[in-house]
């Protein structure tokens, strides 16, 4: 047994904050109390916790892993430690991989690694179509049996409504829910930033708004008439999310994430970066998609994440290599890393006030534990896996490349202070 003592544990699937041992047995936790109540207990290991907050292990629903096939930007392992160093003990990683894991011999090969490497635990994400390319269904029957937690073709909206429509009503009957990359690309496609007043001043041409708000109101129209679980992936406009309020409101099952560079970060910050880069690196680490959007969506989708509207938080951790990003703007791949930023980011955002830390463990745990269906995960109660981090809110920190467990480094937030780290994080009852 484990005896975990004198932290701050912060679980709001049991209106706990405050301190608390906990007992640690066969990979579970077998029971939490007030500190000294375990003191005679008989343990292999005791760990001192004092002024640490500890907290379920938190969960990432959206990231890309790029194995098989694009070993040279991320692979299963270097991703699954990027993963434990960030504070999550388990990643769901999205199809865009080559071949597309669009078949169950592909979503075997993606667990046969994560068993391997024995660091996160690893829930594939399926593609809806073969290829990614929109015009067939995968294999989702097959893909569920073998150990899918849902379906997206994330990176490439599926733009035939009949065919969404029949993949919705395939994922309801294996309860799985299908995560929409919500972008109109007739509206979208070869734009590589917002559209406005930044997009016009730099000569770019503009991704509009109402791109993503057509895509959220196909999906709420299909998620109506098909009852199937539908989430938004990475929502970045304020007009998408008034259509996800109106749905909530009729009851529909939909949910929405939102990334931590869409609260953090605008398109202002992109035409500043214009200012003072000298080469194509320092821009092209803030293009991303959906791209930053204007303030106002900014303050929207933070004030949509402390009321509850939009249910969790998750990276979009895409790693990219130099030949991707060191390149003309409109030309660099979509994405930056997140897997390790992702934590420190929202405890920046507990420490000015703009959210709670029951709120962040509850957008970083315990929603997306309930999105992939993980009965045992996102809470400390007794009998739950032992899945849990251990922070230091008081850390002074840069992030350096070195700190970097990624194998690419394309990251706007390199050489940022951070106060708050993730000090050990522990899967199954092991500290990895």
């Amino acid at each position: 047994m484990i005896l975990i003592s004198g932290a701050r544990v912060v679980d709001p699937t049991q209106n706990r904050d405050g301190l608390f041992d906990l007992l640690i047995e066969n990979g579970l936790i077998k029971a939490i109390d007030q500190p000294g109540a375990f003191d005679s207990v008989s343990v292999r290991e005791r760990v001192d916790a004092k002024n640490k907050v500890i907290t379920p292990g938190f969960i990432d629903v959206h990231v890309h892993l790029r194995e098989p096939g694009f070993e040279h930007k991320e692979t299963v392992k270097t991703g699954s430690l990027a993963a434990i160093q960030g504070g999550f003990t388990s990643i769901a990683p999205m199809a865009n991989t080559e071949p597309v894991n669009d078949n169950a011999i592909v979503t075997k090969f993606i667990l046969g690694r994560a068993k391997s490497a024995n660091l996160a635990r690893v829930f594939p994400i399926g593609a809806v179509t073969k290829g990614q390319k929109g015009e067939e269904l995968a294999e989702i029957g097959l893909m569920a049996k073998e150990g899918i937690r849902a379906i997206s073709d994330d990176g490439m909206p599926v733009m035939n409504s009949a065919l969404m429509r029949r993949a919705m009503e395939y994922a309801r009957m294996f309860d799985l829910p299908v995560i929409s990359h919500a972008e109109d690309l007739n509206l979208s496609k070869g734009a590589p930033m917002t559209e406005g007043a930044v997009s016009s001043l730099l000569g770019y041409a503009g991704n509009p708004n109402a791109s993503e708000e057509i895509m959220v109101a196909r999906e709420v129209a299909l998620c109506r008439a098909t009852g199937a679980r539908v989430h938004i992936a990475h929502i970045s406009t304020r007009e998408g999310i008034e259509i996800v309020r109106r749905a909530k409101e009729a009851g529909l099952p939909i949910t929405a994430e939102v990334t931590p560079h869409h609260l953090m970060l605008n398109e202002l910050t992109l035409l500043n970066a214009s200012h003072s880069c000298v080469h194509h690196q320092l821009k092209t680490d803030y293009k991303m998609a959906p791209p930053l959007r204007s303030e106002k969506d900014q303050e929207v989708l933070l004030q949509a994440l402390k009321s509850g509207l939009i249910d969790m938080v998750a990276s979009d951790h895409a790693p990219h290599g130099c030949v991707d990003k060191e390149v003309e703007f409109e030309l660099a791949a979509n994405g930056i890393l997140g897997l390790q930023t992702t934590v420190p980011l929202m405890l920046g955002l507990v420490q000015r006030g703009g959210l709670s830390l029951n709120r962040m463990v509850e957008v970083l745990a315990v929603a997306p534990a309930r999105l992939l269906g993980l009965r045992d995960l996102g809470s400390l109660e007794p009998g739950m896996a032992a899945d849990l981090v251990v922070l230091d809110l008081e850390i002074d920190w840069t992030l350096n490349r070195e700190d970097l467990a990624s194998i690419s480094e394309n990251s706007p937030f390199l050489g940022r202070k951070f106060k708050g780290k993730v000090i050990k994080t522990m899967v199954g009852g092991e500290w990895k």
